[in-house]
């Protein structure tokens, strides 16, 4: 009984530095990556909620007569303008699907490895323009909530608790997590949520969300979930359910069916994002996801020009 506690002891030790060694890494690549390109269009995507006072000036001509102070005006004998700056600090967070099906990936990295690498960015883009950042991982249930904060220190606690999170369901249920975000959160706030999607009957509890919140979808899929290629018969199981499911990839009959209703499942999903009116980013498991993600920060930086 000794010699098992010895063991698991030096199993979970040996865990926690392959964890950390990952948040290292994690750490530098992303940090590089926030200054060289997302530091500027991130806070051109997410403005801050609005304008605060500053101080009053001199009145200078050409300024709007619109923000003559005339209390100060009167007291001084000649006119002062009330100045103005933007209420930078935000509120980010992050919705991490952890089912079952998104520890799948037939590229280089799972879907998984992906939306933990896209949350660091995410979480260090924050904390580099001095907002908060939280993160709620979810399955058929809410499994943990990190309340959102400041600072560094934070951002490196949320990319450890993704890298070493081990979910006790396998199930997704994208419509529960919405629905508590809801419930939760009191102030406007900016809600990533990263997932494959593979769900049904979220278009109400996303479009309540969307109503008063910045919710951005981050879809993750795999090239082997839409396509496939000619390589005989696959025994295929649902992560989540235990299905299995047999296909013969050599029937072109077989392949065309599948990829018509993988092209028609996605349709619906843009469908869903325009009828509530959000902007979603795509990332595939074989593609670079910093292109995706900065081309998506450019398209929402467009908007507010």
């Amino acid at each position: 009984m000794k010699l098992l506690k010895i063991r698991k002891k030096e199993s979970e030790e040996k865990k926690l530095r392959e964890i950390l060694h990952k948040v290292r890494k994690i750490d530098i690549t992303t940090r590089k990556m926030v200054q060289e390109i997302f530091s500027g269009e991130y806070h051109s995507v997410f403005k801050g909620r609005g304008m605060e006072f500053s101080e009053v000036r001199e009145y200078l001509p050409g300024d709007d007569v619109r923000s003559i102070d005339w209390n100060v005006t009167a007291r001084m004998g000649k006119a002062f303008v009330k100045m103005f700056e933007e209420e930078r600090e935000l509120t980010v967070l992050i919705a991490s699907d952890m089912s079952r099906s998104s520890a799948f990936g037939t590229r280089n990295e799972l879907k998984r490895e992906i939306a933990v690498e896209i949350s660091a960015l995410l979480a260090f883009s924050a904390i580099e323009n001095s907002d908060l950042v939280g993160l709620l991982m979810f399955t058929d249930r809410v499994e943990k909530f990190i309340p959102p904060k400041k600072g560094k220190l934070h951002s490196l606690r949320i990319i450890r608790e993704l890298l070493g999170f081990e979910p006790i369901h396998e199930q997704t249920d994208i419509a529960d997590a919405l629905q508590y975000l809801y419930r939760l959160l009191k102030h406007s706030a900016i809600i990533f949520v990263i997932s494959d999607f593979l769900d049904t009957n979220i278009k109400k509890p996303l479009a309540l969300l969307a109503k008063k919140h910045d919710v951005i979808p981050v879809v993750i899929t795999d090239p082997a979930e839409h396509n496939f290629s000619n390589s005989g018969v696959f025994i295929l199981e649902d992560a989540e359910t235990g299905e299995i499911v047999e296909i013969d990839t050599s029937d072109r009959n077989t392949t065309d069916t599948f990829r018509q209703e993988t092209e028609k499942e996605f349709e619906q999903q843009k469908k869903l994002f325009a009828s509530i009116g959000i902007d979603a980013v795509y990332i595939n498991t074989d593609e670079d996801y910093v292109k995706s993600m900065e081309k998506y920060f450019k398209m929402r930086a467009g908007k507010f020009r």
